[in-house]
């Protein structure tokens, strides 16, 4: 592996404009990674990448976050790629471990080259909150992943993803917690778009209170100004003999007969809420490569688990919201990153 320059990354954090810190940002560099000493907020991260060698960089930052694809560059030439990260505390799942203070970046990828960085103070990002649960969550360890974790790669510049899905969530419980939706609404702003998906640990929630905590979630959305979009459970991994998704395990029926996907898209209707049917996204991807094929988006292999991604999933997973973010115009095409 191709091993960049430490002295490079050095000079240029120390370098760094940040000029809604109290001080210069001190930055402490590795061969693969960066830390740099800011307080929470968001950060647009400006990398040349590249070296005397052909290169190819990814980059990821925080929890397990994917924030850059891998991107190529041809021995000698330098290619230049922009981002804007979220940064807090707790820097992972909102109930977990706070983790380290200021913005952490790792390089990765088959052959990393870093020949500069930038970070200054994002001014104009729009927010992206996620309210969920573990399968959308910035997940801690491998082999999980959420594809919330997934999601900041597909965007570009101006647009920052604020995880705040939580593993174990209901609407209940989500509702119910300190840390969680009362953190989460006074922070949305004007124009911040908040994705929406609680189901899977809905298992004992009728579908009375299942609704009106889908609306409460609406309701606070709106009196902050920022826009809600209600989306669907991705589906469990649960085959019947014929090689369709089981009815109820798969997309989500509980042990009540609520039926939380209809309930979402019924609520997203009666509301007139923007809705991103990722049930039916992922019902479809997954019955199309079969029992064999589909086991790769989960977690099977390594744990015998057919609702947690793994982090190939939730990448794909991640790909189709971001591919119903434009289909939907609720982020212009020219923001996201496709391929």
């Amino acid at each position: 592996m191709r091993r960049f320059s430490v002295a490079v990354l050095v000079a240029a954090a120390l370098g760094t404009v940040l000029t809604a810190a109290p001080a210069e940002a001190q930055a402490d560099c590795t061969a693969t990674a960066c830390h740099f000493d800011v307080p929470p907020g968001s950060y647009d991260v400006k990398v040349l990448l590249g070296g005397d060698s052909a290169s190819s960089t990814s980059i990821s930052g925080e929890t397990r976050r994917a924030l850059l694809p891998e991107t190529t560059a041809p021995a000698g030439e330098r290619v230049a790629r922009s981002f804007t990260v979220d940064v807090r505390t707790p820097e992972g799942e909102p109930t977990g471990a706070e983790g380290t203070p200021g913005l952490d970046l790792v390089l990765g990828g088959t052959a990393p080259a870093l020949a500069d960085i930038k970070v200054t103070p994002a001014r104009h990002a729009r927010q992206i909150f996620l309210v969920g649960d573990s399968t959308v969550c910035d997940q801690p360890g491998d082999p999980y992943s959420g594809w919330g974790q997934q999601l900041p790669q597909f965007l570009r510049k101006g647009l920052s993803v604020a995880n705040y899905a939580d593993s174990g969530e209901s609407t209940v419980s989500y509702l119910a917690d300190a840390r969680l939706w009362a953190t989460v609404q006074p922070r949305i702003r004007p124009g911040d778009l908040v994705l929406i998906q609680l189901a899977h640990n809905d298992k004992t929630t009728d579908e009375a209170t299942y609704r009106a905590n889908l609306e409460t979630l609406v309701a606070g959305v709106r009196t902050k100004g920022g826009e809600p979009v209600l989306v669907t459970p991705i589906v469990r991994r649960w085959f019947n003999s014929d090689g369709t998704l089981d009815n109820n395990t798969a997309l989500l029926v509980n042990g009540l007969g609520v039926d939380h996907p209809a309930v979402v898209r019924s609520v997203a209707a009666a509301r007139d809420v923007p809705l991103i049917d990722l049930t039916a996204r992922t019902k479809a991807l997954v019955e199309s490569l079969g029992v064999e094929a589909s086991k790769a988006l989960y977690l099977y292999n390594e744990k015998r688990d057919n609702t947690h991604t793994s982090v190939h999933g939730a990448t794909v997973y991640a790909g189709l919201v971001r591919d119903e973010l434009v289909a939907r115009h609720l982020v212009p095409r020219g923001q996201v990153r496709v391929g």
